[in-house]
């Protein structure tokens, strides 16, 4: 069994990216949007002001309580939009309750959209066009990528169908020629969908819920949950200890898919700069 270290990639694409901007002298800025008070937010927001500090993109912070209306958000990211030198705008998630986040995706410019989750960006994703794609599936994809693994022909499921990481994740491993299965809340039979998969990506939010009796012997297991146990630990959707034993690789909770999600956002902001001066 081989450890999927997402921290060191994430590592190493953030001191390339470094190098890049130094070298070429670029300046680009991102602005982050924080609606709420949600706590996860907040240390989300911490990490990646600190990741573009390190790579030398400049980094603007928006703080909305939770009384904001959704005009004052739209017209917030109008703003934004319209401000030239900002190269990427993120909405962190969870927003309120009662505020519209799709309509909020949709209303950042495309080309500002560094999530890659308006749908303009989803849709070239699904047609193979060059956009932005979301930064955690995008990750993932650069950690198969580093240990050399091959998704042709592969039996893929992913647990979790959500627009940030499940739904973007099929695209992703189907452009590989991947074969590909999505299950949900509503899946009548999981662990049967999951024991013939070479390559499981566990995102639903749920604890330590995919055990080693579930997967089969070999399978390359991508851990994208992050959770609490009892002891207030991290933990993901995969039982590390058990399912450690019978993967080929895995990435490990915490260090592994979470670093390249914000690493990934630096390349993203990167390429979005690099695109707009074109």
């Amino acid at each position: 069994m081989e450890i999927l270290n997402g921290k060191e990639l994430a590592k190493e694409i953030r001191l390339k990216l470094k190098k890049e901007v130094e070298k070429e002298k670029l300046s680009p800025k991102l602005a982050v949007i924080l609606c709420g008070d949600n706590e996860a937010s907040k240390v989300y927001v911490k990490n990646k002001s600190k990741a573009c500090d390190e790579v030398g993109i400049k980094f603007e912070e928006y703080i909305l309580p939770n009384t904001t209306s959704q005009l004052e958000l739209l017209n917030l990211i109008d703003k934004l939009n319209e401000n030239d030198e900002i190269d990427g705008i993120l909405l962190q998630s969870p927003i309120p309750k009662g505020l519209n986040i799709e309509e909020a995706f949709e209303r950042i410019k495309p080309e500002k959209d560094v999530d890659g989750f308006n749908p303009y960006n989803v849709g070239k994703l699904c047609i193979g066009e060059d956009g932005f794609i979301p930064c955690t599936p995008f990750g993932i994809m650069k950690i198969f990528d580093k240990y050399n693994i091959d998704l042709e022909g592969k039996k893929a499921v992913i647990v979790g169908r959500s627009n940030i990481v499940g739904k973007p994740m099929t695209q992703c491993l189907l452009s590989k020629n991947a074969t590909v299965t999505i299950c949900h809340s509503k899946t009548k039979d999981l662990k049967s969908e999951l024991s013939d998969a070479d390559i499981v990506v566990a995102a639903v939010g749920k604890r330590e819920i995919i055990k080693a009796d579930m997967i089969k012997e070999g399978a390359i297991i991508i851990d994208v949950g992050m959770n609490r146990n009892d002891e207030g630990k991290l933990c993901g959707d995969v039982d590390f200890e058990s399912v450690s034993k019978k993967a080929s690789y895995i990435t490990p909770v915490p260090g592994g898919v979470g670093p390249m999600t914000v690493a990934m956002l630096m390349y993203n902001v990167v390429k979005s700069y690099k695109n707009r001066r074109k």
